[in-house]
């Protein structure tokens, strides 16, 4: 049984830098009081604070409240090419998962085939796994891979019959490995200004967790 670790984020892990003055902070900290109450938070590159806290594959832990979604789009058409980015959401009205297909998605050419690669924090619920079904079923052009850090209340019954119809609808599930996780940060985090790249730095029981969560999904789908 994995370890059951309960965290209490402190600001800068949930979003919000501990110091508003220190620099980058002061000017994020700023930015997210501007925004609106329900907004999505889409860029390139997220904070490494975020990334260290919200992608961590534990099973049960407070605070990681929100989806984090890295985003790869590859498309097939006219004018091949390849966008990335990144979206998160409060939680509040739109989630990331739908996010993307409101605003991501119709940014791309129309009509062309496009291969779609997501590396998300943990996975949809329950209304965003029908959302993502119903995006797949209208847009044959459409292949959906979803990489996930966890699992999202995988024992709830009508969780895991959500996850089962996405696979029905044709979207490849997995689970994050090790070396997902290496990519997302090479790929996806943001790095100091003025410092050389840091290389990813694995937690404890990253693999071990990665193998629990993948037991799980086998199970279920």
């Amino acid at each position: 049984k994995m370890a059951e670790k309960q965290e209490e984020p402190s600001n800068a892990q949930n979003g919000e830098p501990d110091n508003a003055e220190e620099g980058e902070g002061k000017k994020k900290k700023v930015k997210r009081e501007d925004l609106p109450p329900f907004e999505i938070v889409t860029g390139e590159r997220l904070p490494a604070i975020f990334f260290k806290f919200q992608f961590r594959n534990v099973e049960y832990s407070s605070g990681r409240n929100k989806t984090f979604l890295c985003y790869v789009v590859e498309t097939q058409g006219k004018e091949p090419g390849t966008c990335r980015g990144y979206l998160e959401d409060e939680h509040a009205a739109a989630h990331a998962e739908m996010a993307f297909f409101n605003t991501i998605l119709p940014t791309c050419q129309a009509g062309a085939r496009h291969d779609v690669t997501w590396y998300v924090s943990s996975s949809p619920c329950v209304t965003c796994a029908q959302g993502i079904c119903e995006a797949l079923r209208k847009n044959k052009g459409l292949r959906l891979t979803i990489m996930v850090g966890r699992l999202f209340m995988w024992e709830e019954p009508e969780m895991q019959a959500a996850l089962r119809s996405m696979k029905e609808a044709g979207c490849k599930l997995r689970i994050m490995k090790p070396q997902d996780f290496e990519y997302v940060w090479k790929n996806f985090v943001e790095q100091e200004e003025g410092e050389e790249a840091k290389s990813f730095v694995p937690w404890e029981d990253i693999q071990e967790n990665f193998q629990y969560y993948e037991e799980k999904l086998a199970e279920i789908l």
